[in-house]
């Protein structure tokens, strides 16, 4: 054992210790110094042991939450199709109410020998979290992009639509067609996106219709949950407040909104205007269309594969944040505010 582990040191250019961590999957080795070892193995003809020839097969594993939200299984297809044309086989893990956490899913993958890791609206997205995490798996050698969310404490690249850009469109339209009695409603404050939807919006409000940010973050803004019956809540208590508008920070949430609406004998858009986030599949076959703010899923899902991939061959990409810019998409749900199809 000795012998080969000179001989794998020596073809590499490291010391046996090196060659014995990458050997038994310890932590604390570079992606390619780990790389020049596994390349000495081949080279010398030495067998691969089980975890490092999984690991050299492409597989990636891709963490997303509950797939119901139809915009997380757009996300992963995207995703998936963009790694199966690099030759590498996405490895989908799903988390559930109940099931296992985003800690397990990570052991799984990285048993399993992944070569990297995708992670969509993480832990990494909640600012209550431990970022530790993320660290010890940096330590551990394995490469890892993530998606919808940031934080300062991790040193890896992120990929985020730009969620400010997003309330500034949507109020901005709905300001356009008259209304100044607009609400937001959206989920946990915790939530990295939640925030700067709000810090978005609140600008939007002041700068076009110059409301101060501690009167619309008090009766303007609704926090409940990313579900339909979230956006239902949500939006029963801004058209108590008489909104005549909603933003909504999915689409989802904007479903629950229509049903809050006509369940108060109001009809969308004409007693209420209401504004979707993500355009997820189908979304343009509801009724009314949905007005919404386009989430630009395919360039977000193809740069989170070209930036890991990059993590993976050891030409990493700057540990920095990747903002896409999202696209309003006008359809039935916005109309003229109340008072104006009153009077006109």
């Amino acid at each position: 054992m000795t012998t080969r582990l000179a001989d794998i040191a020596a073809q590499a250019g490291v010391s046996e210790a090196t060659v014995s961590r990458v050997l038994n999957g310890k932590p604390g080795v570079a992606a390619t110094t780990r790389q020049s070892v596994l390349a000495a193995l081949d080279v010398l003809g030495y067998e691969r042991p089980v975890r490092l020839r999984q690991r050299s097969e492409g597989l990636v594993g891709l963490i997303t939450p509950e797939l119901e939200n139809p915009i997380f299984p757009a996300l992963a297809q995207v995703i998936g199709q963009a790694l199966t044309r690099q030759g590498y086989t996405p490895v989908l893990a799903t988390q559930t109410p109940g099931g296992s956490t985003e800690d397990e899913l990570t052991e799984m993958l990285v048993d399993r020998g992944v070569a990297g890791i995708i992670y969509v609206s993480g832990l990494h997205a909640d600012t209550t979290a431990d970022m530790q995490r993320y660290e010890r798996l940096r330590a551990q050698g394995v490469p890892f992009v993530l998606v919808d969310g940031f934080s300062p404490q991790v040193q890896a690249p992120f990929i985020s639509p730009d969620d400010r850009a997003a309330m500034t469109l949507a109020v901005t339209h709905l300001v356009s067609l008259g209304h100044t009695r607009i609400g937001l409603a959206l989920g946990p404050k915790r939530f990295v996106p939640v925030q700067r939807k709000i810090e978005g919006f609140l600008r939007a409000m002041q700068d076009q219709l110059g409301l101060g940010a501690e009167m619309v973050e008090t009766e303007l803004v609704q926090h409940s949950l990313y579900t339909l019956e979230g956006g239902q809540a949500a939006a029963t208590a801004l058209i108590e407040r008489d909104c005549t508008a909603v933003v909504c920070a999915s689409d989802m949430m904007a479903l629950g909104a229509i049903r809050a609406a006509r369940q108060r004998g109001l009809e969308v858009p004409r007693d209420v205007s209401v504004v979707g986030f993500d355009d997820s599949p189908l979304i343009a076959f509801t009724d009314p269309p949905l007005t919404t703010v386009r989430k630009p899923v395919p360039a977000m899902g193809q740069a989170a594969v070209r930036t890991l991939l990059e993590e993976i061959g050891g030409t990493p990409a700057p540990h920095s944040e990747f903002v896409f810019m999202p696209e309003l998409v006008v359809r039935g749900s916005t109309a003229s505010a109340p008072h104006l199809l009153r009077t006109s």
